[in-house]
């Protein structure tokens, strides 16, 4: 159960940074945003997204424990 819930959240975690990058480099270029800089973009809000993630299970990890 326990590996379950744990696949299950780091797949919402992976497809919400997706999300969160394509949307960023869609408003990217929409500003007028060379490809290679909205890609740039993109990268840099998907890892932000990842490291949110992975500190606040961190955070959480220490209150359980």
């Amino acid at each position: 159960m326990t590996v379950a819930v744990v696949l299950q959240s780091t797949a919402v975690v992976i497809v919400v940074a997706l999300l969160t990058a394509a949307c960023t480099g869609k408003l990217a270029r929409m500003d007028g945003a060379t490809y290679p800089a909205a890609l740039t973009r993109a990268a840099t809000a998907f890892a932000a997204v990842i490291t949110l993630a992975a500190t606040v299970t961190a955070a959480l990890a220490a209150l359980y424990t």
